[in-house]
């Protein structure tokens, strides 16, 4: 039985930022001096960064180490998937079953709460720096060509050929004939030099470009591609070699169930779990909770591996193998001195408490 719920998996080859906002909600009368929030569930977002490489071959691939004494030419056209990187990140979903209300009393000294769009509480009479946030995550496609579209410099000589052969032969020698330009512009040969250190710049990159396209025509082409595909997990107890997803050399990352890629497992183990307490106990401490709840996570170790290859490994704060304690509304009752309170909201584990 799986001890995870998998929330979601989506392919990101388009720009996503994700960015967190926090909203300020006063203790006021209307609302009876109190302001409801939510504690987090623990939820690790899996992000995989895979890079597509698409191998073309030049349609003179065959004349390449005889006009161009080059060895080393694509030979086939060809797309292939390589796993570069894999990273985990806690995230805190608002938990429905732990909801409270932050109630103050009304001599209380401008209370106020701090709470995410969600509704998770950040701070208690302390303004929230928003850079305790995780950095806005960026997923941008990324496509590195190797060369450039040689259409643009085939020459009426090497279009009126009759034959592939002789075409590479015409390709080969206007090759020639750039490298010969180069090379007379940088050691001042060229009949018509240009004016000056800005043009002659231009001049050359122009040439360096036209080489290269019709070089490709030779050596082929080669792009790469960035993608990346997310994974949101909610564990619900210690993992082991559960599969989060298959990865396909020829058909990148797939299904959990598509027996055609290569099964990247995920571990989970609980380093530190509050113990379980019986009803009796957990009636008792349940009346005793009054004022500001909040979590003490437990912890785990997380690791994830391919081929007995780790991709990840690292240590988390997981909330559902913790537990809940309070915090006494008599603190925020001086009025001289209002106690600010930190939380973090991935968590809802108290941060930083300042009197």
């Amino acid at each position: 039985m799986k001890n995870f719920i998998l929330i979601a998996g989506l392919m990101f080859s388009f720009s996503m930022t994700a960015q967190t906002k926090v909203v300020k909600m006063n203790a006021v009368k209307s609302n009876n001096f109190g302001v409801a929030y939510s504690l987090p569930l623990t939820t690790f977002t899996i992000d995989a960064e895979v890079t597509k490489i698409t191998s073309k071959a030049g349609p003179y691939y065959k004349y390449a180490e005889k006009y161009l004494g080059v060895k080393d030419v694509i030979t086939e056209d060809k797309v292939v998937f390589q796993l570069d990187k894999v990273t985990l990140e806690n995230k805190g979903i608002p938990d429905k079953e732990n909801s409270y209300m932050v109630e103050f009393k009304s001599g209380t000294t401008a209370p106020f709460v701090y709470l995410t769009e969600e509704g998770l509480i950040c701070s208690i009479n302390a303004e929230v720096d928003e850079s305790i946030f995780s950095a806005d995550s960026t997923k941008k496609k990324k496509v590195v060509p190797a060369g450039i579209n040689s259409a643009s410099v085939l020459s009426e000589e090497l279009l009126m050929a009759g034959s592939t052969a002789k075409q590479a032969e015409v390709a080969a020698k206007q090759i020639y004939r750039i490298r010969e330009s180069r090379l007379n512009i940088l050691t001042g040969e060229a009949d018509n030099l240009p004016p000056d250190g800005d043009a002659m710049k231009l001049v050359i990159e122009q040439l360096e470009q036209q080489e290269k396209a019709l070089t490709n025509l030779f050596t082929g082409v080669v792009t790469k591609e960035s993608l990346q595909k997310q994974f949101t997990i909610q564990p619900t107890g210690n993992m082991e070699k559960e599969i989060l997803f298959r990865f396909s050399e020829l058909m990148g990352i797939v299904d959990a169930d598509n027996l055609g890629g290569t099964p990247v497992y995920i571990n989970l183990t609980a380093t530190e779990k509050a113990p379980v307490l019986d009803p009796k106990e957990a009636e008792k401490k349940l009346k005793n909770m009054k004022g500001i709840i909040y979590n003490l996570p437990g912890k785990a170790t997380i690791e994830i591996k391919m081929n007995n290859k780790t991709l990840y490994q690292g240590e988390h704060q997981v909330t559902q193998f913790g537990s809940q304690e309070s915090l006494a509304p008599s603190i925020f009752e001086d009025k001289k001195a209002p106690v600010k309170v930190y939380f973090y909201p991935q968590t809802g584990a108290i941060k930083q408490i300042i009197q």
